[in-house]
């Protein structure tokens, strides 16, 4: 072999070796960042959050939630006038629980609203949910005036009547009704208002080079306090107190959550949300939102922009705080304070 023929095939070679090794870098770089191997202590716990093995951080449930205060601390009754129209029940003898429990109708709902009866306890006079093994001197029965949905109307009002008095009847009482037309004014007033001050926040954090698998999303999170929610691609920061709605949700793609091999998976955008009536101002929630929003950026080399792609810049997080400063206080105004269980129940 010449020594022309040696260069030739010496540089034939190292372009196949350089031809290689591009399309080697270039197949790396497309796919999706995943998740590092964890040893330390701290990303072993991160780990076992993400993958479902730590059974004490979870998201509750929604019944969990709507429930928590009566459940949790026992409190002695779930309807309020302020967004409750409630039928009250005189009985000539206490009635057990057992027998209340089952005279409810099999259906305990009104259009989208919750029907709910309560007992008046025959021990302590105190207005409670319905209880096994207990005594009740008097029943109320309530229907919510609005929610999310809408305010209630007269075919609701009707539903209501009729499933209060067929409750009624079995112990011989006679239900007192509010008259229909001031209660379908309040709702739709109470309606009014939930709509002026309801407020759910959403930021997105975009890739800004490679895409994320969802592991790499998931360990990320993990890091800055979100637990696995009750659904794929649902992340969540939990409240103070258990059982309470999630202070911060973040979203990613279902699809992508639960693909043959989520490592192939590429994920290009994410969202953190806040519900605001639903968390207590004391979480300091859009505070921890903007934090874990910037430190996931960071540690993802991610974006954070608002729904239309607009970078957020300090002047406009600073506007949206005051913002939300003055909705909470209008809230507390209107005894609907964030967090409570009247405001969960309203803005649901």
């Amino acid at each position: 072999m010449s020594n022309l023929q040696l260069w030739l095939a010496i540089a034939g070679g190292l372009v196949l070796v350089i031809v290689v090794a591009h399309s080697t870098w270039t197949s790396r770089q497309s796919q999706p960042k995943q998740a590092e191997s964890l040893v330390t202590a701290d990303e072993l716990q991160a780990l076992e959050v993400v993958s479902g093995l730590d059974g004490d951080r979870r998201e509750p449930s929604m019944d969990t939630d709507l429930h928590h205060d009566v459940l949790v601390r026992n409190v002695s009754s779930q309807l309020d006038a302020l967004i409750d129209v409630i039928a009250t029940m005189e009985l000539d003898t206490p009635f057990s629980g057992e027998a209340a429990l089952a005279a409810l109708p099999p259906i305990r709902r009104v259009g989208n609203k919750l029907f709910v009866v309560e007992g008046l306890n025959a021990d302590n006079g105190n207005w409670e949910i319905l209880q096994a093994q207990r005594f009740y001197s008097g029943f109320q029965a309530g229907i919510q005036v609005a929610n999310r949905q809408g305010p209630l109307n007269e075919i609701e009002f009707s539903e209501f009547v009729v499933k209060a008095q067929a409750f009624a009847e079995v112990f011989s009482a006679t239900p007192e009704f509010p008259d229909m037309h001031e209660a379908l004014a309040h709702a739709r007033e109470l309606d009014q208002f939930a709509g002026a001050h309801d407020a759910q926040l959403s930021f997105t954090l975009q890739a800004r080079k490679s895409a994320w698998s969802p592991g790499y999303v998931q360990q990320q999170a993990a890091r800055q306090g979100f637990v696995p929610g009750v659904i794929p691609g649902r992340m969540v920061v939990p409240a103070s107190h258990t059982g309470l709605p999630p202070v911060l949700v973040l979203h990613f793609d279902a699809r992508a959550a639960m693909a043959e091999d989520p490592n192939q998976a590429a994920l290009r955008s994410i969202s953190l949300t806040l519900d605001v009536p639903q968390v207590s101002q004391s979480e300091q929630a859009f505070a921890r939102m903007c934090e874990a929003a910037q430190s996931l950026a960071d540690a993802m080399d991610g974006m954070v922009t608002d729904d239309n792609g607009q970078s957020l810049s300090e002047q406009a997080i600073h506007m949206i705080d005051q913002d939300l400063r003055k909705l909470y206080d209008e809230l507390a105004a209107r005894d609907l304070t964030a967090g409570s269980l009247q405001a969960r129940r309203l803005f649901s």
